[in-house]
């Protein structure tokens, strides 16, 4: 694990090995041999709507971050990266299809079919509003998983629960950064106090930080069986919204909403804290009480705190797999992670853990 090791242990559990929901995979396949093996296409659930202050891009990209395509089209357009905007970000080494915005400092007709370092633009529609992050309906994936070997006699049977059980909601092993460097910024955090210069150096160790935490606590439900239960004042989320309910009671009425995926248990992002009550709470205290002082000083920075799923369902899942190579075709909604979803099918060897895939 070389450099790894002087990282907290149960920091190492929770980011890069946190438990599955069901037993380890008894098959094993190869993710992104090749960048064609993993697809994903952003779903915006809106069209551009005319307007004159930017353009609305639809980029394909192949080996490249969604940062550095960002960076190209700011000087394509002669403006600061930060005028630039995106719903994601997406895998490097994937053909990933996602939106920008860039300020009208040239017409729709002139950025299409500009190309750059890894990229080309499909599309472009003016707009009238800079693309904010998460401002997405989903994302698609088409993900084949090659060299698929060991004992597949269970796979099937994977695949044909998972569409109805859904899988627990980790943040993957994008979010803590190649060789978990973005774990060792947070480390360098809690010891000195200061957060590292940079917008994007800031964002990248809060959002580790917040995903460690997180982390741990679906953790903890997934080895108690209640992931995908609802406990007594549970801050419930409606799906696909951004906002929750305490569950001060369950009843019969939440239950079957729970069943028909209408609602989720949630988890904490932490920072200045909106307060779950009962069962729920008591488990979450124990375990941010475990990986203080982080949650302490994510408030103290200013995060406001808010709350994610804790299971996401994959839709429009459609699976087959012939010899040697599992392809799989589904959608997940913003910030979920396709990876999480194969894990939970086969144990897969992949390197590559740069870049997104929300």
């Amino acid at each position: 694990m070389g450099a790894l090791s002087a990282l907290p242990p149960e920091w190492l559990e929770c980011a890069l090995a946190p438990p599955r929901a069901s037993a380890h995979p008894s098959a094993q396949a190869c993710l992104k041999k090749e960048p064609e093996d993993f697809k994903v296409s952003e779903r915006l659930g809106f069209v551009a709507d005319g307007g004159s202050a930017h353009v609305l891009l639809e980029v394909e990209k192949r080996g490249r971050d969604t940062l550095g395509v960002a960076r190209q089209l700011a000087r394509a357009a002669g403006v600061p990266s930060r005028d630039v905007g995106f719903a994601g970000l997406k895998d490097r080494v994937a053909v990933a299809t996602q939106w920008f915005t860039v300020p009208a400092t040239q017409t729709a007709a002139q950025w299409m079919l500009q190309e750059g370092d890894g990229f080309k633009v499909l599309r472009a529609e003016p707009h009238s509003r800079k693309l904010r992050r998460g401002a997405l309906q989903g994302n698609h994936f088409q993900i084949r998983l090659t060299e698929l070997g060991g004992d597949t006699s269970t796979l099937q049977a994977r695949l044909e629960a998972l569409p109805s059980t859904g899988v627990p909601n980790y943040f993957g092993l994008q979010r803590f950064g190649r060789e978990g460097s973005n774990l060792f910024a947070v480390q360098r955090l809690l010891e000195s106090g200061r957060l590292p210069a940079g917008r994007e150096a800031r964002g990248f160790v809060l959002s580790a930080a917040r995903a460690l935490v997180f982390n741990a606590v679906l953790a903890e439900r997934v080895q108690q069986g209640s992931w995908n239960q609802l406990l007594p004042g549970e801050l419930v989320n409606l799906d696909g919204r951004g906002s929750w309910f305490v569950a001060d009671v369950i009843d019969a009425t939440l239950l079957a909403r729970l069943e028909a995926f209408d609602i989720h248990p949630t988890g904490p992002l932490a920072g200045a804290r909106s307060e779950s009550v009962g069962a729920s709470r008591a488990l979450e205290d124990a375990v941010l009480e475990r990986f203080q002082p982080l949650p302490a000083v994510l408030e103290q920075v200013g995060l406001e705190a808010a709350r994610r799923p804790l299971r996401v369902i994959p839709r429009e899942f459609v699976a087959s797999w012939q010899d040697n190579t599992l392809e799989l075709s589904f959608v997940l909604p913003p910030g979920a992670y396709a990876t999480m979803v194969v894990r939970e099918l086969v144990a897969t060897s992949d390197a590559t853990v740069e870049g997104h895939d929300d």
